[in-house]
């Protein structure tokens, strides 16, 4: 029997990532396998990935639907966890309660900052983009305000440093977490009633409101769940950096969007498949990883990130077959004659 990939996006996928991993390989004369670098790009995947799901699942619910607040809203929870739990935890005489007290008010924040997104979104009746991109900014004056803008140092206790900095089974701990996640959602979207029920929505959400599924409540809980996700990365951020600051990971926004198109998630909504993701973001992370291997300047980087995201945005409205001499568009049958002219017989 003859084995084959049936999704072309996925084979591409692995393809660059073996490319971009051949090209290092040989520019760095081998040193770029070596377990400790795995290990580093592992631990910082993680962020970036986790604000990613939240891009793709915003952006499968369809109706434009996109999420600009995911970086906000991590910063935001990180900021308010670290300035809320001391008040409440004396974190050496009490690191475990420190650390849990911390892990469920960042995801508290998170959940709130969604749920807020969401129901702005499906009840109000704002345009996605503009709506996050409102509540992206006011999450950031929050942490702003908070932090007076400066970094905001976090007790590093060993149960919270081991979230963001151990290993399980040399493989760090938030790898474990992001791809724990990537699973659930992944079976989410496929086999539950709620992943059924978005994917209808993003595709068609006329034929999704004929069939009875509740689309503001799906759209809050989409929404929900992208903040919980937020939430999440904000404590990796926070367990990993020991610090928070209202405006980490300026560029993530971008590099989110471009993970999320690059895996094919549709931006008109409906499709969308996180193990393509996991690879588009692995592709990135090993590019990243070669942009440091070869010294280049992170100015370049955020220009060679926006560039691709316009090439693949571009690419998925571009059907290669247009441009085909012999495709159906382009010739006519053969026994077919131009306009005002008989055939030939």
């Amino acid at each position: 029997m003859k084995f084959k990939f049936a999704d072309p996006q996925l084979n591409f996928l692995v393809g660059i990532n073996a490319l971009i991993l051949l090209t290092a390989t040989v520019l760095s004369h081998g040193g770029f396998i070596d377990i400790y670098n795995f290990q580093s790009m592992a631990s910082q995947l993680p962020e970036l990935g986790l604000l990613a799901i939240g891009v793709a699942l915003a952006m499968i619910s369809g109706n434009g639907g996109i999420d600009l607040s995911g970086v906000g809203l991590a910063n935001l929870a990180g900021v308010v966890a670290a300035s809320v739990v001391p008040q409440l935890v004396v974190a050496d005489t009490s690191p475990w309660l420190y650390t849990g007290s911390f892990v469920l008010v960042a995801l508290g924040v998170g959940l709130a900052g969604g749920f807020l997104n969401g129901w702005l979104i499906a009840r109000v009746g704002l345009t996605p983009i503009l709506c996050t991109l409102g509540s992206q900014l006011i999450f950031t004056g929050l942490a702003v305000v908070l932090t007076n803008g400066s970094s905001l140092r976090i007790s590093s206790v060993d149960p919270m440093s081991a979230i963001g900095n151990e290993m399980l089974f040399g493989v760090p701990i938030p790898f474990v977490i992001f791809m724990l996640l990537l699973v659930g959602i992944g079976w989410l979207l496929r086999y539950s009633p709620f992943g059924i029920r978005l994917f209808l929505l993003g595709t068609n959400a006329k034929a999704a409101r004929y069939a009875g599924i509740p689309g503001e409540r799906m759209l809050i809980a989409t929404y929900t769940l992208c903040g919980l996700l937020a939430g999440v990365a904000g404590v990796i951020i926070a367990a990993r950096t020991a610090s928070v600051k209202a405006d980490y990971g300026s560029s993530y926004l971008l590099i989110a969007i471009l993970i999320a198109v690059m895996a094919g998630v549709r931006p008109q909504g409906g499709y969308g498949r996180m193990v393509c993701l996991f690879f588009s973001a692995m592709a990135l992370q090993l590019l990243s990883s070669t942009f440091n291997l070869l010294d280049i300047s992170n100015f370049f980087r955020d220009c060679a990130w926006g560039l691709l995201l316009l090439c693949f945005l571009a690419s998925a409205r571009i059907n290669l077959k247009d441009f085909h001499p012999f495709s159906s568009r382009n010739s006519a049958p053969l026994n077919q004659s131009p306009p005002g002219k008989t055939p030939n017989l």
